[in-house]
């Protein structure tokens, strides 16, 4: 398996609208669409569209949200993880199995409509990494 594109930076953030300020005031830049829930997965979240990427801002649901968990240790927010495509999430995933990669919880459907999982960060160099399958669009 080779490294896929670079995807998406995570930032959590205990304000979307906030953050959103943040990046219109320093870089001019606008949100892809209106900020969305995940319920499934505790969190609300807006992309911002970079030349060659995109910023996903991540802001908890509620108090049970990974997200929260994360925020009570820095409280302004940061970076959360980052995201690289892989053209098929089944290969990729017994790809990181086999080689004792340390994958969270079940492959379950991300914010752009596609399959993900995380990979543990003691794994990964010290960084939550999210593998999400290359979109079809």
């Amino acid at each position: 398996m080779k490294l896929g594109r670079l995807n998406h930076v995570g930032v959590a953030t205990p304000s979307i609208e906030r953050s959103l300020e943040t990046y219109r005031t320093l870089f001019g830049a606008e949100p892809h669409g209106e900020p969305f829930d995940l319920p499934a997965q505790g969190v609300r979240v807006c992309f911002v569209d970079a030349p060659n990427s995109q910023i996903e801002l991540i802001e908890p649901l509620g108090a049970d949200s990974p997200i929260a968990r994360f925020l009570e240790k820095n409280a302004e927010g940061g970076q959360h993880h980052v995201c690289f495509e892989a053209e098929d999430i089944d290969e990729a995933r017994a790809h990181f199995e086999g080689k004792g990669v340390r994958i969270l919880g079940p492959t379950r459907i991300g914010a752009h409509g596609t399959p993900i999982f995380f990979l543990h960060p003691k794994d990964m160099g010290g960084v939550l990494t999210e593998i999400m399958e290359t979109p079809k669009h």
